[in-house]
């Protein structure tokens, strides 16, 4: 997958690093695979509906936060590019 839409993948790293003011971090610092949350790029809650808003307005996409899958959706950069493929595919 984070292979097949680099663009993409791209983008969103440049949109979580603008929406959440992450300016000491560059895209290529985080991984398509990297959890985002946590151990990983150390996000919290806040950041997650920060960077949920900002998804929704970029791409157009209605994300349900309260959904059980949301959270899977938003553990990897990787993730939420084919998250943001298949919703807007709907």
């Amino acid at each position: 997958m984070s292979d097949t839409h680099p663009d993409l993948i791209l983008e969103i790293k440049l949109l979580i690093i603008d929406a959440l003011g992450l300016e000491d971090i560059s895209a290529q610092d985080i991984g398509n695979d990297q959890t985002l949350f946590g151990d990983g790029l150390g996000l919290d809650s806040v950041d997650a509906l920060e960077l949920g808003l900002a998804i929704q307005k970029k791409y157009g996409i209605k994300i349900d936060a309260d959904a059980k899958d949301t959270r899977n959706h938003f553990s990897n950069v990787a993730s939420l590019a084919a998250f943001v493929i298949a919703k807007k595919a709907a």
